[in-house]
């Protein structure tokens, strides 16, 4: 198929800046009710940027999506790879790439395939951890992956939170203090793993990039240089300030033993309740006033506090937006 017929890797005009985005996608090419022309309809109506197209083990929707993109929507070429003990999401492949699925946890070959991913600057994503059906169950260490997926929104559209989605999250928690003294912690994402009419954007992942591409979303994520929302009413953002230096999500803040106030910004959450996370598990937690926005502060230093990321929760409990980690040092 000519490279013409696939979707193109850069946004034109699109520079830097916070791009919301989907990265698990699926369309009448494997198990989707949806045309790749009503995903991007979708995508557009929800306020996504980006999204991936990630069919089951096929690259045959890659060349679908170019007559339906613009300078206001990326696709970002992928595949979920479905193997018997886990699922993960392959994205940023080259057009008409297929990753191999054939294999399990015990056969040892993981390894192999992600390097093909990472040999093209792709990322690889540990998919909804732990998803209630056979092959569901993320089998696999994380180690080689880039970031998990912590939110994904299939199974319950209507409140897409869940259980599952709170054993994953608390898997990955658990697992930032440990990577981080081993050097490279890994990032978490959200999304909607969309299947049906409604569920795109619920939730997606919010990125900061140099400009609307493949390679630089990639290199976001990659980076933790994000944070998940619910929807596109949601906004927020975190910094850490201490001595006239800030950071933001996924940023490392040099503190230089000064105290560091932490604040949030939400918006688009009524009654939130805003809690405050470092290697000590929660730490604070604030309410947010009823008419749906608000700030949230907390002061800590890098003795007490090797990282702190937030999350905002709805007034029910179930989530409305989590953020990746500023690293305080």
């Amino acid at each position: 198929m000519p490279v013409s017929n696939f979707p193109p890797l850069r946004a034109v005009g699109r520079g830097r800046g916070w791009y919301r985005g989907d990265c698990h996608v699926h369309s009448v090419y494997s198990d989707g009710e949806l045309t790749p022309e009503q995903l991007v309809a979708g995508a557009r109506a929800a306020g996504l940027d980006f999204i991936a197209t990630t069919e089951h083990n096929t690259a045959e929707a890659h060349g679908a999506w170019a007559p339906h993109v613009g300078p206001d929507l990326l696709v970002v070429l992928g595949e979920e790879v479905t193997t018997e003990t886990g699922h993960w999401l392959a994205l940023g492949i080259g057009p008409g790439q297929v990753v191999d699925w054939e294999y399990r946890v015990q056969d040892g070959q993981i390894d192999r395939y992600l390097g093909e991913v990472h040999g093209v600057g792709g990322l690889c994503a540990a998919a909804h951890p732990h998803a209630p059906y056979p092959s569901g169950d993320f089998m696999y260490p994380y180690q080689g992956f880039d970031v998990v997926e912590v939110w994904n929104g299939l199974w319950s559209s209507d409140r897409p939170w869940n259980a599952d989605n709170e054993a994953a999250l608390a898997d990955w928690g658990r697992g930032l203090t440990a990577d981080m003294r081993a050097g490279r912690w890994r990032p978490m994402m959200g999304n909607s793993d969309t299947h049906l009419e409604g569920q795109i954007g619920i939730p997606h992942t919010v990125v900061f990039a140099e400009e609307l591409s493949t390679p630089a979303i990639l290199a976001g994520i990659r980076a933790g240089r994000s944070w998940t929302a619910g929807s596109a009413t949601v906004d927020l953002s975190l910094t850490a300030t201490a001595g006239g230096r800030s950071a933001e999500v996924g940023e490392h803040l040099e503190t230089s033993g000064e105290q560091v106030a932490v604040r949030a910004h939400v918006r688009g959450v009524r009654s939130a309740a805003v809690s405050f996370h470092t290697d000590r598990g929660r730490v604070h937690c604030a309410s947010l006033p009823d008419h749906g926005a608000g700030v949230a502060e907390w002061l800590t230093t890098a003795e007490e506090s090797a990282f702190v990321r937030i999350e905002v929760r709805h007034a029910q409990g179930h989530m409305a937006a989590l953020t990746n980690p500023i690293i305080l040092t």
